[in-house]
């Protein structure tokens, strides 16, 4: 599979777009905002690209106290699929081990604070990797990102059913979490559990 993928771009949360040095960042690396006009766009000209559908939810959803848990904010996400039915494009489960250990961090987990994280689209945090340099420099780990089979969606363009959603949105799940069990242990996450939520 991945011969067939050729170049891969990231899609991500359109409120780093509003902040000025994050912009110019992500925009080098040939990151676009995760809306629904420049996800149809993507899928209409063939491209890949990758994104990570949790979002604020699943930052506030981590719990240091268990670290144990790898927690996936997914059971409500739904539109990629529904996006992706639109187009008849493929949906390839994607999952990177050791990267929670990259950096650790604090935010402010209370009630205003999550709210305002949604309303804007990201929570503002403070990460340090390397040395506690803030925003700095990740601690070395070994990342170990595996890929999963395509899924391959029929094309129903405007008339996709919540039905077809419903059917491969349990599907994508099924094969994500199936990608994580075949993979934990060579990737050390033996006695890790993952949480779909």
């Amino acid at each position: 599979l991945p011969h067939k993928i050729g170049e891969v771009r990231g899609l991500m949360t359109s409120a780093i777009f509003n902040i000025p040095f994050l912009k110019h960042v992500y925009s080098w690396v040939g990151g676009s905002p995760v809306d629904k006009r420049t996800f149809l766009a993507r899928l209409h000209s063939g491209d890949s690209f990758a994104f990570t559908p949790g979002g604020v939810q699943e930052v506030f959803n981590l719990n240091p106290e268990k670290p144990r848990d790898v927690i996936l904010y997914l059971q409500k996400r739904k539109g990629f699929i529904k996006l992706a039915l639109t187009t008849g494009s493929p949906v390839v489960p994607v999952f990177a081990f050791n990267l929670d250990g990259s950096y650790k961090y604090w935010f402010p987990r209370d009630k205003f604070t999550k709210k305002m994280s949604r309303f804007v689209g990201i929570v503002p945090l403070v990460f340090w990797g390397r040395w506690c340099i803030p925003f700095g420099i990740p601690n070395p780990r070994k990342i170990h990102v595996v890929i999963g089979t395509a899924i391959d969606m029929p094309k129903e363009g405007e008339n996709v059913t919540q039905e077809s959603i419903d059917k491969y949105h349990g599907i994508f799940l099924e094969e994500l979490e199936a990608l994580f069990e075949r993979h934990k242990h060579d990737a050390g996450y033996a006695d890790r559990q993952l949480k779909i939520i």
